[in-house]
């Protein structure tokens, strides 16, 4: 396997351990990425690690500090971090089973794929998997990963497992203090019908790879443009706001076109138009 992986160590559960490596399920290496460029000597900008008093320094030769009060730390180096051992520092322990509706999507966090490492312990590895698999429920365990301790949900997938880290309770903000302030609407029951409709001709399966990431070309097509000194920027002007007195129309008209199996036209935003239009309200209910 060629990915490195982002830890290796036990899964555990009750008795049987088996050694593992976790690698990361996602990448974003296809995305494009920028560097700080100097516009007036085309140099790309090296960030170097300043003290204030001698000047340049090592990064390697730098150590963590923690601020207690202002401008007192207290320092960590490796060895430091290498004296907190926990259990989950070296061992993925299964501590419980729980149904996956169980657990809110706002928790669920990076994926890992779990493989077994090579040798004996790829039978301790297919018992725990298949055990899972006939449970019918995600692993809950935790594990100590860059730096900090994570709760993960672990599933079966094919021949191996999927862990994905849990966020902490704590980082999860309250839905109510955000939509608290949604003003009640009594929706009309025949726009809501006609919705519904709407939706029931747009259900289809998931397929991820249908999806393009279209900033991201566009990214690119400028990229392009520029590399051959061109100037040319595809813009794309925002929609108006539906109105209430519009509503029941644009409804109606949002179900003739899938219906008729058409794509609607694609308007051309004229420089008229775009003066008259005005921005969209970002606070207002979508």
């Amino acid at each position: 396997m060629a990915a490195r992986p982002a830890w290796q160590g036990h899964l555990k559960l009750s008795l049987v351990t088996c050694p593992v490596a976790l690698y990361t399920a996602v990448s974003s290496n296809a995305h494009v990425s920028f560097h700080l460029i100097n516009p007036d000597t085309n140099n790309r900008i090296r960030m170097i690690p300043t003290d204030p008093d001698t000047g340049p320094v090592e990064r390697s030769d730098l150590v963590k500090g923690y601020e207690v009060s202002k401008d007192e730390y207290v320092l960590f180096d490796d060895a430091d971090f290498d004296k907190v051992k926990l259990e989950t520092t070296r061992t993925i322990s299964i501590d419980s089973f729980v149904d996956e509706a169980a657990i809110d999507r706002l928790y669920w966090d990076d994926p890992f794929y779990v493989v077994p490492e090579k040798g004996a312990g790829a039978e301790a590895f297919a018992v725990i998997r298949d055990a899972m698999k006939s449970a019918g429920k995600i692993a809950i365990g935790s594990l100590v990963l860059r730096g900090r301790e994570r709760q993960l949900a672990l599933e079966v997938r094919g021949k191996g497992l999927v862990a994905y880290s849990l966020r902490p309770h704590d980082e999860v903000r309250e839905a109510e203090d955000y939509f608290d302030e949604i003003p009640t609407v009594k929706a009309d029951k025949d726009m809501v019908e006609i919705a519904s409709r709407i939706i029931a001709q747009k259900d289809a399966g998931f397929d991820p790879t249908k999806f393009k990431d279209r900033y991201d070309d566009a990214l690119r097509d400028m990229i392009k443009a520029k590399q051959k000194g061109g100037k040319k920027v595809v813009a794309a002007p925002e929609p108006d706001d539906t109105n209430v007195i519009d509503l029941m129309e644009a409804l109606r008209n949002s179900l003739k076109g899938p219906a008729a199996g058409k794509k609607p036209p694609v308007k051309k935003a004229t420089k008229a138009a775009t003066k008259k239009k005005k921005p969209a309200s970002r606070n207002k209910a979508a």
